[in-house]
This record gives C-alpha cells, structure tokens and sequence, in this order.
C-alpha cells in the first residue's frame, strides 16, 4: 500500500478507537446516573476498548499494521517489525485522527442539556491521570508503573500474535481481548492509557490538570512499547527462521 493509504487507515483507525472507547466512557458509562442498569460501567467501556481495536484491526490491518497508537509503532520498530523512516508519519496520522475523534465526541456530548466538563474531576471527558485525577487516587508512581508495564505486556501480545507461526487470522481477536483486560486492570488506576494518542486526544479539551498530566501518559506507553518490543524480539525468535519470524 502508499503511504498515504497506510496513514489514511492509521487516521482513521486511531479515529475510531478513541471515538468508540473514549465515546462509550463520555456518553454510556453513567448512562441515567450511578447504579443505573443502563449504564455499562468499568466493565463496557473495556470492552467497547477492546472492541475498537478488533474491529479496527480486521478493517485496516491489511493496509497499515493497524497499531493506531504511538507506543506500538515504536514497541514494532524496537522489534524490528515496522521501519524507523515511517514512525513520525504514523505517529502525527495517530494523533491527529484521535484529535479530530474527540473534538467529535465534545461536539455530540455537548447536544445533552448540561453537560459540561469538569477538569478537576478524575477521568473528566475519559482523560487520564494520577493523584487527584486518578479515579482511584493513585500515585504518581503507582501510575507510572501500571502504564509501563501493561503496555509492555501489550506489545508482548501483539507481537506474538502476529507473529509467524502464530494461527493465521485470529490476530485481532487476541489483541482486542487483550486491550480489554488492560483496561478492567487499570481503568481505577490511570482511566488506562497505554496510548499516547488516546489520552492527547481528550486532555486537550479535558483541561489544564489533563494537560499538565500529559507527559506521563506519553513517557510511559512509549517506554512501555520499547521494553515489550525488546523483549519479544528476543523471546520470540527462532533458532530456526520461518517467515514472519523476528
């Protein structure tokens, strides 16, 4: 594929996992206020999460890889699955299509009398944080670690599955059943990142404590991405190469 098909799909990919993930937390997630049934909770945000990257995958991995998030197109170049000459294209496609998925879903939630977004509450508008705008109140530290690891052990899976002796097709399954679990771990504790792109897409309009949190949930996915790269590059390799092996 060219290179502006490969971005278009990273643009349009990245839209859809912020507007679907992010979208099912702003507008579903207290649907009719706390304890209401209609509202799908810790529980159907992960899975909408989830749900992105496997439908997103199976639309677009064809043409672009499908990674839709900063931390893995460095964790797949560390891994030596993806060329450096293309991580800055991808990673500014990645950006600006979650950008321009949460300025839609500010303008859809703002349709709903009084909505307003309050940037002192933890996990305003879906964004992430720590300390007091951790939804569990945890620390920096606590925060830093969670996203550091659980996004290494994310690469680790997207790794392995595509990997080439892994069971052709079933790819997307495993990844978005992954990206689940990583949020039903570490929504109290972070409102989960594990990608760059998602939390810039809603801090910039979450506000000033969102924004001024930002590093952390770049710093860490993306070192989180390098150590599971890595690691995997290692663990993965045959003795033996197949195709696909790395």
């Amino acid at each position: 594929m060219s290179m502006g098909k490969r971005l278009a799909a990273e643009f349009l990919g990245t839209f859809w996992l912020v507007l679907g993930g992010c979208g099912s937390a702003v507008l579903a997630a207290k649907f009719g206020g706390e304890g209401n049934p209609l509202g799908i909770g810790f529980l159907g945000v992960a899975l909408a999460f989830g749900l992105t990257v496997l439908t997103g995958a199976y639309a677009f991995g064809h043409i672009s890889g499908a990674h839709f998030n900063p931390a893995v197109s460095v964790g797949l170049w560390v891994g030596g699955r993806f060329p450096a000459r293309d991580l800055l294209p991808y990673i500014v496609a990645q950006v600006l299509g979650g950008l321009l998925a949460g300025f839609i879903l500010l303008q859809i939630a703002s349709g709903a009398p009084g909505f307003q977004i309050d940037g002192s509450q933890a996990g305003a508008f879906a964004s992430n944080g720590y300390g007091a705008l951790s939804p569990g109140g945890y620390s920096v530290a606590a925060a830093f670690l969670c996203e550091v690891v659980l996004t290494a052990l994310f690469l680790v899976v997207i790794m392995g599955a595509t990997h080439g002796r892994a069971p052709a097709g079933f790819a997307p399954i495993a990844i978005g059943l992954a990206l689940t679990l990583i949020h039903l771990i570490s929504i109290p504790v972070t409102n989960t990142s594990v990608n760059p792109a998602r939390s810039t897409a809603v801090a910039v309009f979450a506000g000033s404590g969102a924004l001024g949190q930002l590093w952390l949930f770049w710093l860490a996915p993306l070192l989180g991405g390098l150590i599971g790269g890595i690691a995997y590059k290692w663990i993965g390799a045959s003795d033996v190469p197949i195709d696909g092996d790395r």
